[in-house]
Formats: C-alpha cells, sequence, structure tokens
C-alpha cells in the first residue's frame, strides 16, 4: 500500500489494500498478503524490503491493519487490478470500478461485458 500509494490518501492506500485481498482470496494468486505482494511483476519493485519512512509510513501502517481486519474499499468490489491514473493502454477487457489515489482500478471481463471501459473521474471517499 505504501509503494504503490504512499503520496495518495488514506482512500487510495484502503483501495490498493483492498485490491491484495481480493487477490488473495482469488484461486488465481497466491493465498497470502507476502504471496501476492511479493510477485514478480506485480507491485512496485523492492515492495518487500524498502524501508517506508515519513507521515505516510503512519497512514500505511494503520490502513494496513484496517485491511487485515476487514475494511474494504466500497467501490473496488471483486477488482483485482490498477495502474497509474495517467496510463493509457488499448486492452478491451478492462472494466473500471474507481479512481483514486493516483490509480485507475479495474476488474478484467470478456469484452462484451466491460460496461465502463476508460478510467473514471478521480475519487476519494
Amino acid at each position: 500500500m505504501y509503494f504503490e500509494s504512499h503520496r495518495s490518501s488514506r482512500d487510495g492506500m484502503i483501495a490498493v489494500g483492498t485490491v491484495v485481498m481480493n487477490r488473495v482470496g482469488s484461486d488465481a494468486f497466491p493465498n497470502t498478503v507476502c504471496g501476492v505482494v511479493g510477485q514478480p511483476n506485480q507491485f512496485a519493485p523492492g515492495v518487500m524490503t524498502k524501508t517506508m519512512s515519513g507521515p505516510s509510513a503512519t497512514l500505511a501502517r494503520e490502513a494496513a491493519l484496517s485491511v487485515y481486519a476487514g475494511e474494504r474499499h466500497p467501490k473496488i468490489e471483486r477488482a483485482k487490478f490498477f495502474h497509474a491514473a495517467w496510463y493509457q493502454t488499448s486492452y478491451n477487457n478492462m472494466h473500471y470500478v474507481v479512481t483514486t489515489g493516483g490509480n485507475a482500478f479495474y476488474e478484467k471481463r470478456r469484452p462484451e461485458d466491460v460496461t465502463s471501459p476508460f478510467p473514471l473521474p478521480a475519487f476519494q471517499g
């Protein structure tokens, strides 16, 4: 959460944490938080070894404990993916659910089931 959204808000951190927990609960990903965030090319480089510091570190620790205790971002629902909000892609299977904390969160769907194919305006809850 810290390395993916430390320059953002608590809302952005909770959204990232919700994606991690959605992945933990999915058969397509490892079944532990460390297994999910430690996957190659999935989260910020060094996420398992870099030091957290500053006010964002305190916020990230609090948000992580809240997510671990069961808090979820209300707009993430089943989303298991996100990318930087500024990033543009041409894939046709991305159904966007929320943009917050500098990231656009989405579900992968069959192209005919995508009803929100572009990142949504930024939301802070």
